[in-house]
């Protein structure tokens, strides 16, 4: 059985900044795209970053030049880097992953921005 469990959310003030990692565990044969998914109260989930294997990104235009994304294929981590955050950030912040043909989720991790 394979897991996803992130951590590094927390409470920021506005403009600060946080990171956020990933790791997968368990039997896995193949990985594939790695993402960053988040919701804000009361709204649905939305993606936020993801990286190809090969290392192709793709962000949603409210987090461009704020947040990065990277990845350890060695390790099967992914990372995102939050710069210059926003009380609109806010949310629980879910890594995806494609493992083993399959779409898999992490628990979620709350990141709080205050303004």
């Amino acid at each position: 059985q394979v897991r996803l469990v992130e951590s590094g959310g927390g409470l920021v003030q506005a403009g600060g900044s946080l990171r956020l990692q990933c790791a997968a565990s368990g039997t896995i044969f193949s990985i594939g795209t790695m993402g960053w998914y988040r919701q804000p109260p009361g709204k649905q989930r939305e993606l936020v970053a993801e990286i190809t294997l090969a290392g192709s990104t793709n962000y949603t235009d409210s987090v461009k030049g704020r947040f990065t994304i990277s990845r350890d294929n060695a390790s099967n981590m992914v990372y995102l880097q939050m710069n210059r955050l926003k009380p609109e950030d806010t949310g629980v912040y879910y890594c995806n992953a494609r493992l083993n043909f399959r779409d898999e989720w992490g628990q979620g991790t709350q990141v709080t921005v205050s303004s």
